[in-house]
């Protein structure tokens, strides 16, 4: 099996440690999401003690909100193996059954960016998923014959940004369906302080606030601006982070009042000022500032949804009142 199966790209080994320590290892470290949780618990408990294997989990949601982390935490709650892979690392059927042959029985497979699995690979998972095994054709033409290959009891989760790209066969295929949604600042200051204190830093409630405060809502950001708000604390020789210097070290980063960075309101100033504040296609938005459409779509947008800068209409995206006054900006009358 090719290494690209189970691995994202390569880290330098003491990033990848320090990573790994940054995440909880079960229900009870990991924080925020607690009606997934609840919910999660519950049916862990109820597996363990029939002694059988998890039902299949998908969790859906905006991406560093912690799907990864879940499905490795879910894996030490039940005490079995994960493998993790990515949709697009699994390109042909055989690439499935390498990797469904190298579990134990009750084991997890993750796959992330599961919507993105090619059609012949997910047909494939449905009587894998339904029913413990897979049907496959060996050999070409005359001598070409099906094989029956059972597979051991197992549990695949399956992350995603965007749910409703999966098919309507291979949703229905998951027992258990989470959605993550963002976190509370009073979550990610929690955090924050958690992993500045994994990190050796120091740093005081109103600096871990300002950060929480700052992070759209995403754990993912909220350790990546801890991590650069160390640098400039070090570098000024401050001892401890405190709300002066997350500003200051914020505000060279583009990182505004909101968490907006400057790809946020590029966004939102190119609506204004070349469509009138939409409507405008997505297509068209992602050629004027020169991103991905599907970026925008998965990363940025979100957020602004979230937050109401922007809204989303049959003709296409328009910002709301509250971008104008956000950018400083009288909106035009109608």
């Amino acid at each position: 099996m090719d290494d690209e199966l189970m691995s994202t790209q390569p880290m330098d080994d003491q990033e990848a440690s320090l990573e790994r320590s940054l995440r909880p290892t079960t229900l009870a470290q990991y924080i925020g999401q607690d009606a997934v949780k609840q919910q999660l618990n519950v049916y862990i408990s109820a597996a363990t003690s029939r002694e059988e294997s998890l039902d299949h989990v998908l969790l859906y949601g905006p991406p560093g909100l912690g799907k990864t982390t879940l499905a490795m935490v879910i894996a030490n709650e039940m005490h079995v193996q994960i493998k993790t892979t990515s949709g697009p690392a699994i390109e042909r059927p055989g690439d499935v059954i390498a990797l469904l042959n190298e579990l134990q029985p009750g084991d997890i497979l993750f796959i992330d960016e599961i919507h993105r699995l090619p059609k012949i690979v997910e047909e494939m998972l449905y009587s894998a998923m339904e029913d413990f095994f897979i049907d496959i054709v060996v050999g070409q033409g005359p001598t070409a014959h099906p094989v029956h290959f059972p597979l051991p009891p197992f549990t695949l989760i399956g992350a995603t940004t965007r749910a409703g790209l999966l098919s309507a066969p291979l949703r229905d295929r998951f027992g258990i369906v989470e959605h993550m949604d963002y976190y509370t600042t009073a979550d990610l200051e929690e955090i924050t302080l958690r992993s500045a204190d994994i990190l050796a830093t120091q740093i005081v409630k109103a600096g871990a606030h300002e950060i929480a405060r700052r992070s759209r809502g995403t754990p993912r950001i909220a350790n990546r601006l801890l991590k650069r708000v160390r640098d400039f604390a070090e570098v000024a020789g401050q001892s401890a982070i405190d709300a002066p210097m997350v500003d200051h070290a914020l505000t060279v980063l583009g990182v505004d009042d909101w968490g907006l960075d400057e790809v946020d309101l590029k966004l939102l100033a190119t609506m204004i000022k070349y469509y009138n504040g939409g409507p405008v296609g997505l297509t068209t938005l992602a050629a004027n500032i020169g991103e991905e459409a599907d970026t925008i779509a998965e990363v940025y947008e979100p957020y602004l949804l979230q937050v109401g800068l922007i809204k989303r209409t049959p003709r296409g995206r328009m910002v709301t009142t509250a971008a104008y006054e956000h950018l400083g900006l009288s909106k035009p009358e109608a």
